[in-house]
This record gives structure tokens, sequence and C-alpha cells, in this order.
């Protein structure tokens, strides 16, 4: 387990940042299945400046894997530490491990001008749009829960009562797709990345991003 230095850079002095000249937060939820992973690689792919964000987790490191690339890797006490000072912009428990969104990183990459996407679930997406207002929230849904349904099946790596699990939740957060700001739905992945790829550009266009009131003046 790595014990490296904390993500921190100056204490918990971190600015958020306001400039249009910096990146964009991306995040990016939806049902489990639906194929997140695949559109963020493809984004990626597509677009330059923009970044998957690395997360901080406590599961121990696998064969192959670097500190700061797949994730950063820190035991549970370090976590809690980080967790106990607010470093986080959201993190969740999953399979006995803790995984969070260290703010540090997530800023500074912003500050030197790149994208960073998240790929998170509809709560921690609530959790980054409350600390960061600006964060664009991009909603993926299936062609229809049917689709979800067979593509879960698909995966052949689950039983019946996980299955179920995933459907409910997925009903629950579908229901909650009109609380972001865009939805794309991954009927074909092509078709969907070149969406998100008009997304990412549009936001980097954008010039006025309050809400100015123009009956005046």
């Amino acid at each position: 387990m790595n014990t490296g230095e904390p993500l921190t850079k100056v204490g918990l002095e971190v600015d958020v940042p306001t400039s249009r000249i910096r990146g964009d937060l991306l995040v990016l939820t939806g049902p489990s299945g639906v194929g997140k992973g695949t559109l963020v690689q493809g984004l990626i792919e597509r677009v330059d400046k923009i970044k998957r964000s690395v997360s901080v987790t406590t599961r121990p490191r696998r064969p192959g894997e670097t500190d700061g690339v797949e994730y950063f890797f820190r035991s549970r006490a370090q976590f809690e530490e980080m967790l106990a000072n607010h470093e986080f912009m959201e993190w969740a428990e999953f399979a006995g491990h803790l995984y969070g969104t260290p703010m540090a990183w997530v800023y500074q990459e912003l500050d030197e001008g790149r994208d960073v996407i998240l790929e998170i679930e509809v709560q921690g997406a609530k959790q980054v749009h409350s600390l960061y207002p600006p964060a664009v929230l991009i909603f993926i849904s299936p062609p229809s829960f049917e689709e979800l349904e067979e593509r879960l099946r698909l995966r052949g790596t689950e039983t019946e009562e996980k299955i179920q699990q995933r459907l409910a939740k997925a009903r629950e957060e579908l229901l909650e797709k009109n609380l972001f700001q865009y939805e794309v739905v991954n009927d074909v992945i092509d078709s969907a990345v070149t969406k998100l790829v008009h997304i990412v550009y549009a936001e980097r266009y954008r010039v006025n991003t309050d809400d100015t009131d123009w009956s005046e003046g």
C-alpha cells in the first residue's frame, strides 16, 4: 500500500477556479451498465486537454498499476484523515474499500487549463455540484430499460439478486435525470461519443456563464 504524501497543496486552502481560461469539470453519471466507461474513453481519444479524474482508494494496488495513474493508493487511516480534513469532492465505499475524488488534484488540473471528467454515481454527482456549482452535469441514459437489463445480463458476472438490485437502483436514478444539464442516450457508441464531444466544445466556447438579466439597459 502506498504511503505517499498528502494530495493537498497548501493545507486546506483550495481556491475554486472561476475563470473561463481554466478547464471545465464534467460529471458523467447514469445507471450501472449504461456504458459510461466506454464513452469516457472515447471522449478522451477524440478531444485534447481533457483527463479522467484520478480517485483516491484504499483497495490494494494490483500488478501493473501505478500510484497517481489508475488511482492514488492510500491506507484506510490516510483516507479517513483526508475525509476528516474535507479533502474530497465526493466519496463512497464499495466492496469494503473507500474511494474519493481529491479536490486539490481536480482544481490543479482545472487551473492548468485541462477539462476533468468524473465518472460517478448520481449521489456523488449531487455532492460535486453542491461543492462546485460550475460543474457540467451529464446524464447517460440507456435506449430503454429493457436494453439496460439485457446489457447487465450479458456481462455474465453477477447473480440474479445483484442484477435485480442494480435494476432497482437504475429505476431510481432515471427518475432524477432531469436534475442534469445534459442527457445523452447511449444507443450507438460512436454517436453518443460525438454528442459528448459537442457538449465539451459548447462549454468551452460559452461566454456567459451566469444568469444575466437582459430585460434592462
